[in-house]
C-alpha cells in the first residue's frame, strides 16, 4: 500500500493569506508568547512525539 501526503489543488481558493504571521503586528504580545513556547524543552517537560522527521511529521 502506498502512503502519500495529498497537496491542495492549485485552483483552491484560500480564506487567509499565505502566512498567518501577516495578521500579527510587531507590537502584538503573541510574539512574546511564541518566543517563550519555542524556547521550552518539550521533551524534558514530558511531552511525547516532540522529535519530528524532516517532513515535520512525528517519528
Amino acid at each position: 500500500m502506498s502512503h502519500h501526503i495529498k497537496g491542495q489543488s492549485r485552483t483552491q481558493a484560500t480564506l487567509f493569506p499565505e502566512a498567518l504571521d501577516d495578521f500579527v503586528t510587531e507590537e502584538n504580545p503573541v510574539l512574546v508568547i511564541d518566543t517563550f513556547v519555542d524556547s521550552l524543552d518539550l521533551a524534558s517537560l514530558g511531552f511525547e512525539k516532540v522529535e519530528t522527521k524532516a517532513t515535520g511529521r512525528p517519528c
